[in-house]
């Protein structure tokens, strides 16, 4: 299957990825990773939910921790969208494709739209969300990688040609992929909105579940200074991959584990995708630096393991094809 040209006049705006809610087992032991050691900020702690944002943003929230009697599941991935109408639109273009959709209250935002794609993956859209003052020249603030934003989510996909047609559809476009070569399908695809490499990306896997959340750092220094924290405060076990260079997208990386396994990415240096004609660039599966341009390849648990969302089935991916992997 060919990338599908890019829809430039989709039937809703989105403007960039904005938060995830993911379910933990103890709130402290969460709330202390991802404040003392990755370094998100709490912006606000009621009952069962700790709510974070890093440095540069000026929502409320990028990321909900909240107590769980299904801990390592993801909630719901949330999107921002142009204005109030487009939450309409949103509506009716989920409807007319099966979907269900349903007006939600949520904390420190305004009228949201909960819906899921065509794989399952639940999806809230807004337009408002609660505006914070400016942190990010507040320096003695810095703590643990230096969090910036929040940067993208990937998520395995049973059927990645489906999952890249439907984004397609409204909006998202395909900044790179990957292709198996034998059968012509895609494994892999990144797709953004923002003018980024990606604020979706698919991997060819059993679905639908989170493969990662990342975080946009300022320096790949900063990924070092966070390894070496890792290490010497009982974390050494949750380090899984890298520190490396992607091929693809080019970013510096590093691939760690929550304490309930949830899976975050910690990125930086990619390049920007703003012209509405960029073409997208194409990696064949076996290539060595699609994964690591310095060649290493991933662990096999980093093509297996993630996070499923609540309350959604999961089946097995219909490409069989398989990457280089790490002995």
């Amino acid at each position: 299957m060919s990338v599908p040209a890019p829809n430039l006049y989709p039937p809703f705006n989105v403007v960039r990825l904005s938060h995830t809610c993911l379910n933990v087992s103890d709130l402290d032991t969460s709330r202390a990773f991802y404040t003392d050691t990755l370094g998100l900020q709490v912006t606000d702690e009621e009952g069962d939910r700790v709510y974070l944002r890093a440095m540069e943003e000026r929502g409320h929230h990028c990321v909900i921790l909240q107590k769980s009697d299904r801990p390592g599941t993801v909630e719901v991935m949330g999107f921002k969208v142009w204005d109030e109408d487009d939450l309409d639109r949103a509506e009716t273009y989920f409807r007319e494709r099966g979907q269900p959709t349903e007006w939600v209250e949520r904390p420190y935002q305004g009228r949201t739209l909960l819906t899921r794609d065509n794989i399952g993956i639940p999806l809230e859209f807004y337009h408002k969300m609660d505006r914070l003052p400016p942190i990010h020249q507040q320096y003695a603030l810095y703590r643990g990688v230096k969090p910036l934003r929040i940067d993208h989510f990937n998520c395995f996909s049973p059927d990645v040609d489906a999952s890249v047609a439907f984004y397609n559809d409204f909006g998202f476009r395909v900044s790179e992929y990957t292709e198996d070569e034998e059968s012509g399908h895609l494994w892999a695809a990144w797709m953004h909105r923002k003018g980024g490499v990606h604020d979706m990306a698919f991997t060819n896997g059993r679905g639908p579940r989170m493969h990662h959340v990342a975080f946009w750092v300022p320096t790949p220094l900063n990924i070092i200074d966070l390894l070496d924290l890792m290490a010497t405060t009982g974390f050494v076990k949750n380090i899984e991959r890298g520190p490396g260079r992607h091929g693809i997208s080019n970013a510096f990386f590093l691939y760690i584990l929550d304490p309930d396994g949830h899976r975050i990415e910690i990125y930086c240096s990619d390049y920007q995708t703003l012209d509405p004609d960029h073409e997208p660039i194409k990696w064949d599966l076996k290539d060595p630096q699609r994964q690591t341009l310095w060649g290493a390849a991933a662990p096999k648990s980093w093509f297996e393991h993630g996070s499923n969302f609540v309350g959604q089935e999961t089946t097995e991916a219909v490409l069989k094809a398989t990457p280089i992997v790490a002995p």
